[in-house]
């Protein structure tokens, strides 16, 4: 059995080591493991303590030995290098007594070759007084060890990759979520959208049983959190509000078989501000079963974001006044063609004597003025009514749900804050303004409605250039109305 065990076997002789651990007893020798390593030299006398009695054929093969002799005439060649802080724990643990030891260590082939080894040694029975039959198994594990070398050398690199993403990734466990999707489907729901209509509650208990495995730093730059603890305390300030809809779409994808997701969400950074990020959710390979592990990617997308928006709004504003633009007015006018609410009131204005003031003070003194017309209409007009420059010097505001009276008030009011404007600019060119007013009949297109109040827009700026022929002090114009 010895001779053709299929594991490497070593039968050796302890028996002067016993005598020299006995001999620096004597001396007063406590700490071996201390002992061993003031003076390796100690070490080596040891192993030349230990003499090999017999090998088996495994033995042989494994370190490319020709026999018992070759072997024993090159064991320095085995036994080297590497191997000595786990040799220095061997001897320590016979020293404290152990009648078996073990350890992962490395040993030479006679050959070269580095072999990966895990060692098991007995005391054979009978010869615990004086340590004179040891029997040592030796397996070789280099293929294993290489193989855990190459998984913790992939892991290793995967923890890097996570942890210095240039996005914010999260690790999670989404494991409950499957579970209370299942308990819905037991209870027979086919139509999943119609059921979280019907039930809200049920996606604030599924984003309660999210729970978050790790985060890589990025995350923690991205949500500005000082540290990965405190981000991870406060998840209920970065999923809030907005994210809400968002992760309700990304619950039917679940329901759905969707274990790939994409889509733009709204977050929140600890500070409060909101952080437009780009989701890429992924079940991971292997966690299909129970998703209890699910990777989630978020790429800050708040400075595109903030360029759409402005671009957006550029396109529906005037840049000089802030008022809207001639393309929202166009819109706006059609929608409310569409929809209501009606009636519709409209009201075109128009800056008079533009071009003079140009001509005298030059465009910077025209902005100036456009620009105060901006600031009364601005003041002027809530929310749903808007006020928009549809040319150079023309004006318009739309008033849906107004009806006449309500629109002869807000004109009132334009005068009203027309007169405090041209008083707090005393010393300065004064604003003029030419009003008409429209309010829309039963099943009038508000194209003729906004015609309408154009051409009393008209009359009263006529009237306007008559009366400054005449005085030049003029008077505010009156707006005309059905």
């Amino acid at each position: 059995m010895f001779e053709l065990a299929p594991v490497s076997l070593w039968l050796e002789d302890y028996s002067g080591l016993k005598t020299l651990f006995d001999q620096w007893r004597a001396e007063g020798v406590g700490n071996l493991r201390t002992f061993l390593r003031q003076d390796r030299s100690r070490v080596a006398e040891c192993s030349r303590r230990i003499q090999l009695l017999r090998v088996n054929r495994r033995t042989l093969e494994l370190f490319g030995a020709d026999d018992l002799d070759h072997l024993k005439a090159n064991l320095h060649e085995v036994f080297r290098d590497d191997m000595f802080d786990q040799h220095v724990e061997e001897l320590v643990q016979m020293w404290e007594g152990h009648t078996h030891f073990r350890s992962n260590t490395v040993n030479y082939t006679l050959r070269g070759q580095r072999l990966n080894i895990s060692l098991n040694a007995n005391i054979l029975p009978g010869h615990e007084h004086d340590w004179s039959r040891v029997l040592l198994a030796i397996e070789d594990v280099t293929e294993r060890a290489r193989a855990e070398r190459a998984l913790r050398a992939s892991e290793l690199q995967a923890k890097g990759l996570f942890e210095h993403s240039p996005v914010s990734l999260w690790l999670e466990d989404f494991s409950g979520i499957k579970g209370l999707l299942a308990e819905v489907r037991e209870q027979g729901v086919v139509d999943f959208r119609t059921f979280l209509d019907v039930h809200p509650e049920f996606v604030t208990r599924c984003m309660l049983e999210i729970r978050v495995l790790d985060i890589n730093q990025q995350t923690v730059d991205t949500f500005r959190a000082p540290d990965k603890t405190t981000l991870l305390a406060h998840t209920d300030k970065i999923f809030r509000d907005d994210m809400r809809p968002h992760f309700a779409e990304q619950l039917v994808d679940l329901w759905h078989g969707r274990l790939f997701q994409q889509r733009e969400v709204v977050n929140y950074s600890l500070d409060g501000e909101k952080v437009h990020v780009y989701l890429q959710f992924s079940v991971m390979p292997g966690h299909e079963e129970r998703w209890d592990q699910v990777l989630v990617s978020l790429t800050d997308i708040t400075a595109r974001k903030k360029a759409e928006a402005y671009l957006e709004y550029l396109g529906m504003h005037d840049a000089l006044t802030g008022l809207r633009n001639r393309s929202f007015f166009t819109d706006e006018l059609n929608r409310l063609d569409r929809r209501g609410p009606w009636p519709v009131s409209v009201v075109i204005i128009d800056l008079n004597n533009l071009k003079g003031v140009n001509d005298e003070s030059g465009h910077a003194g025209g902005d100036a003025l456009l620009r105060r017309v901006g600031e009364i209409l601005r003041k002027a007009v809530e929310r749903p009514a808007t006020a928009s420059r549809i040319g150079g010097d023309e004006f318009a505001l739309l008033l849906p749900g107004v009806d006449q009276r309500g629109c002869e008030h807000l004109v009132e009011q334009v005068q009203e804050l027309l007169a405090l404007n041209n008083q707090f600019h005393a010393g300065g060119a004064q604003v003029s303004l030419s009003i008409g007013a429209a309010t829309s009949k039963d099943n009038e297109r508000l194209e003729t409605v906004v015609h309408r109040a154009d051409q009393r827009m008209y009359t009263a700026k006529r009237d306007h250039y008559v009366r400054q022929g005449r005085d030049r002090r003029g008077a505010l114009p009156s707006a005309h109305q059905d």
